[in-house]
C-alpha cells in the first residue's frame, strides 16, 4: 500500500509545474502509511528534500606553509576531478602579498598550487588574516556536448515516478532536471556514459546521514557529470579514479538516503561557476521500454 500510494503521488507531482509542494504523511487505523498532497486529520507535514551532500572538506584543502620569510598559501585537490576554487583574504593585518581581489583558479585532478605568499610588514609584529575558500567540482570552462543517454539499468521496463521540475523534490538547482525511476532493489545499474569515477559512497544503510544515500559520480569528457543515487549498500563495484565505459556495471539499485521507496535517482550536472547545477538531458529511448543493453543495442 505504501508503494502504491507513493508511486501515485510521485507520478502526480511529475506531471505538475515546478514549485514547492507540501506533502502530508498519515497512518490509518490499520497502520498503513500514506503520503499525499491532501491534508487530513492527524496528518503530519513530511519534509523531503532530495539534496545531494558530498563532503569535500578533506579533499579540497587550504594549506599554510610557514617559513622564515612569512607564509605560503597552497590549495590541494585530492579529487579525481578538476575543482574550481576561489580564495579571498579578509581582515589582513601587518601583511604584504595578500591579494586585494579573490583569486579564482581551476585545479587539475590530484594537484596542488601556490596561490599567495605573505610576509610581515613589520617583522616584530605578527601577521593576521581571515581566509575564505569556496570551491565546486568540475571545470566551468567546458561546454556540454549533445548526447543521448542510454537507460542506465539492466532489466525492466520500469516507470518514471518523478521527472524534471517535479514539485515533490526536483525543484532545487542541483536536482531540477533529475529523474526518479522506480525499480526493485538489486536492479543492476550501469553507466549511461563513459568517464572517470570521481566520487562514491557505498556504506550507508537506510536513511543514514546523507540524503543521497549510496551513490556513484562519473565525470564525462565534456565536463558534465552523471550521478546515480540511492544505491544498495555494499553493491558499488567501481572505485574512485577508475575509467568506465558506457554499459559498465556500477552498482545495484537500492532505497538508501532520503528515499521513500526503491528507485534510481539519475541526474546530469555541471559546474556553472562555483556551483554545481543539474542540466537538461535526454534518454535515447522511453524510460518504460527495455534498456538498450537488454536488447543488444549501443
Amino acid at each position: 500500500m505504501l508503494g502504491r500510494s507513493f508511486l501515485f503521488c510521485a507520478a502526480l507531482l511529475a506531471a505538475t509545474p515546478a514549485s514547492a509542494l507540501t506533502i502530508y504523511k498519515y497512518v490509518d487505523a490499520n497502520g498503513v502509511v500514506t503520503y499525499s498532497d491532501k491534508a487530513v486529520a492527524g496528518a503530519q507535514v513530511f519534509v523531503f528534500r532530495d539534496r545531494m551532500i558530498e563532503r569535500l572538506d578533506n579533499l579540497v584543502k587550504l594549506e599554510t606553509k610557514k617559513h622564515d620569510a612569512g607564509e605560503t598559501l597552497l590549495i590541494r585537490n585530492d579529487l579525481y576531478a578538476p575543482v574550481e576554487i576561489e580564495l579571498s583574504l579578509n581582515k589582513v593585518v601587518n601583511a604584504t602579498g595578500a591579494p586585494e581581489q579573490p583569486i579564482r583558479w581551476v585545479l587539475p585532478p590530484r594537484s596542488k598550487i601556490r596561490l599567495a605568499t605573505l610576509a610581515p610588514l613589520d617583522a616584530a609584529k605578527p601577521m593576521s588574516y581571515k581566509p575564505r575558500l569556496r570551491y565546486a567540482m568540475g571545470d566551468p570552462r567546458l561546454q556540454p556536448l549533445l548526447y543521448r543517454y542510454p537507460l542506465p539499468w539492466r532489466g525492466g521496463p520500469f516507470k518514471l515516478t518523478q521527472g524534471a521540475n517535479g514539485k515533490y523534490s526536483h525543484f532545487t538547482p542541483r536536482g531540477r532536471y533529475a529523474l526518479d525511476i522506480a525499480m526493485p532493489q538489486g536492479t543492476p545499474i550501469v553507466a549511461a556514459r563513459g568517464g572517470v569515477v570521481v566520487k562514491t559512497e557505498n556504506q550507508q544503510s537506510g536513511r543514514g546521514n546523507n540524503p543521497s544515500g549510496n551513490f556513484v559520480r562519473i565525470l564525462h569528457d565534456d565536463g558534465t557529470m552523471g550521478v546515480y543515487l540511492h544505491l544498495l549498500r555494499g553493491s558499488v563495484s567501481v572505485q574512485e579514479g577508475q575509467r568506465v565505459e558506457t554499459g559498465s556495471h556500477l552498482a545495484n539499485s537500492g532505497n538508501t538516503g532520503n528515499s521513500t521507496g526503491p528507485h534510481l535517482h539519475f541526474v546530469v550536472q555541471r559546474n556553472v561557476g562555483l556551483a554545481l547545477e543539474s542540466i537538461p538531458f535526454n534518454f535515447a529511448q522511453p524510460v518504460d521500454s527495455l534498456p538498450n543493453f537488454a536488447v543488444g543495442g549501443e
